[in-house]
């Protein structure tokens, strides 16, 4: 099948295009095959592109090193799909084929930069009925990591989020315009931080104050506005060395930042000593932050199925839209890797698989 893979790391010129990819097999009961019409491009697939993550990936492929030959090679980039269901494992019974659907796929996993991809049935959920498959493909990676930072380790939901203040530290991405429209679908007040030229996107996605980072010292401007019960960090650097005093204290006013070094530690370190190094840092700083009456804490992408109906109302329902930066076809995928990689997004980068 027609697919882009790569098949060393290295920066734009390892994607190769190939129509001899091989086509993807049920291999559980709980799996389906979608035809993919749209995939979009995030910051991970940079990172993969460059071998950033292997060690933990392949682990995580292959955990028992059954595989003789230890290549993830050719690997097929994209996390996210809004396609159709074209074939169903026994265990699947929510879905069909001819079902039009959308997913995040997890990164250990072959990517939708492919005519076919396979998931398992709970990563899948219905898409949006207002949405294309263009516009739809724009949501399933950022708004599962924005909704895990934000609900699953942040503890914020619907019920619990009116009047809230929510600081939102790289508003204008993906995962930063995903959010700003959750915490404003959930009656929040946000903050939102960007650059001037993505100051009109944040405001019309609901941002009530918009703070420009280049107009000055941040922390400084931050300090004049009233502490905040929630801030989520896309930037981190030496954000993290500030924002923490931006909360009020022990009223349990969270920090949840996406910049770990996680996969790092595991690169440079191993597997086993990366987890160490890990645990001992996230477990000092979690210590550190809540002796002093905040709690810390780092959140990562998590494939969800139901997750992604919960979105998929909100979308229906006017609350949430797809923010799309530019859209290419399927023959311009280093193109489309290279608009990414010079930054400055303002939403998603899409491919239409299917014109």
């Amino acid at each position: 099948m027609p697919s882009w893979v790569i098949d060393r790391y290295g920066s734009n010129e390892v994607l190769r295009f190939t129509r001899d990819m091989t086509f993807p097999i049920i291999h559980f009961p709980n799996e389906v095959i979608i035809r993919v019409h749209a995939a979009s491009l995030n910051p991970i697939d940079l990172s993969m592109r460059s071998g950033y993550g292997a060690t933990a990936l392949n682990m995580k492929r292959d955990p028992l090193k059954l595989k003789t030959d230890e290549t993830e090679f050719p690997l097929t980039l994209g996390r996210d799909v809004s396609g159709v269901i074209m074939e169903c494992g026994l265990a699947v019974s929510y879905f069909k084929p001819g079902d039009e659907v959308w997913a995040a796929i997890p990164p250990w996993k072959q990517g939708t930069l492919s005519e076919f991809v396979v998931a398992s049935g709970n990563e899948v959920s219905f898409k949006p009925k207002c949405l294309s498959h263009t516009e739809a493909a724009a949501l399933p990676y950022v708004g599962l990591t924005a909704w895990s930072a934000v609900n699953q380790v942040g503890g914020l939901n619907q019920s619990n989020c009116r009047g809230k203040r929510v600081l939102i530290l790289g508003a204008s991405g993906g995962v930063g315009t995903f959010a700003v429209q959750l915490m404003k679908a959930w009656d929040a007040h946000v903050t939102a931080v960007c650059s001037h030229d993505a100051n009109t996107l944040v405001k019309r996605l609901g941002a009530d104050d918009v703070i420009d980072y280049k107009s000055g010292n941040l922390e400084e401007q931050l300090k004049t506005l009233p502490l905040f019960d929630f801030i989520l960090d896309n930037v981190g650097g030496s954000t993290e060395k500030w924002a923490l005093d931006l909360l009020k204290k022990w009223s349990g006013a969270t920090y949840v930042t996406l910049v770990t070094p996680f996969l790092i530690n595991m690169d440079k370190l191993g597997v086993a000593d990366g987890m160490l190094q890990t645990g001992v840092t996230v477990g000092s700083k979690t210590l550190k932050h809540l002796l002093k009456g905040v709690h810390y804490r780092w959140a990562f992408f998590m494939p969800s199925g139901p997750s992604l109906d919960e979105i998929a109302e909100l979308v229906d329902s006017g609350k949430i839209q797809p923010v799309i930066d530019e859209v290419f076809s399927f023959s311009e995928v280093p193109k489309a890797f290279l608009k990414l990689e010079g930054g400055h997004a303002r939403g998603k980068t899409v491919i239409n698989v299917i014109s």
